[in-house]
């Protein structure tokens, strides 16, 4: 967004901003587990969050505020900016269900993925969620939830070390799971190491098209941060990413015709 607005007239040219939440006091990194800690305790509890694996934190302090202050925006803070996972989750859990006993016909809730390319890994983990559609429409919700719930076994510092089919291997386990068959899922996600017959040398996997039409259509919608949420096919920046159950509910019920 202060892309575009950067070419507002009123801005004057020849500027230098820093986009940064984290401030003077910076972020660290493994701060994550704490709040992920503090907000899912049951999850924790139970083990469908583990809290594995810890990600090393360079200190880097930089002043973001000029940006606020002539773009007159306001930055998220880390705990908020995390919960892409917690968004759906608790859509999952109190929304979904809610929807064919009090919106029947009223109420359409589309979950279109965006693919963040500034985290490489994250294009593959898109890829198996777009298999697992095409092979089993029944089961993306549920897989698209162990995704969420084990999502750092896919960041950047969990791959590093692993070929792409690797991680395409381990994807395809997760979705056994939860009752898709592993060895089809490989098929679709598995990059030949042998040219094409036409020769080809990057001629993508089985889900290349589909992932050519996701992200034409959030180019289109001018999608960038995640997660964003649209109704009736604008953005609606009042829905925080950190919304309870209870908010979600009362935000329709305001919102949504009866």
């Amino acid at each position: 967004n202060v892309h575009i607005a950067a070419l507002n007239p009123k801005i004057e040219g020849n500027q230098d901003f820093i986009l940064d939440a984290g401030g003077l006091e910076g972020i660290k990194w493994d701060d994550a587990k704490k709040i992920v800690k503090r907000r899912f305790p049951e999850a924790v509890e139970k083990g469908l969050l583990p809290l594995q694996g810890s990600s090393a934190t360079r200190d880097s302090k930089v002043d973001g505020s000029k940006a606020e202050r002539v773009f007159g925006l306001k930055y998220k803070d880390f705990e908020e900016q995390i919960f892409s996972a917690k968004m759906f989750l608790t859509l999952n859990a109190s929304i979904l269900p809610l929807i064919p006993q009090q919106y029947a016909g009223k109420l359409q809730i589309i979950f279109r993925q965006q693919i963040q390319p500034w985290h490489p890994s994250s294009t593959l983990v898109h890829e198996a969620a777009l298999a697992v559609l095409r092979l089993s429409p029944e089961n993306f919700y549920p897989f698209s939830q162990v995704l969420f719930e084990r999502q750092k076994e896919f960041f950047d510092v969990s791959v590093v070390k692993e070929t792409r089919n690797e991680t395409y291997r381990r994807l395809a386990k997760l979705a056994k799971g939860v009752g898709v068959d592993e060895e089809k899922v490989y098929g679709l996600l598995e990059i030949a190491d042998t040219p094409g017959k036409d020769g080809g040398l990057n001629s993508g996997n089985g889900v290349t098209d589909d992932v050519k039409v996701m992200v034409k259509v959030n180019r289109l919608t001018g999608v960038h941060v995640t997660p964003t949420v649209l109704f009736n096919g604008a953005v609606e920046n009042s829905i925080s990413s950190s919304f309870t159950g209870d908010q979600w509910k009362e935000w329709l019920e305001k919102n949504v015709k009866q």
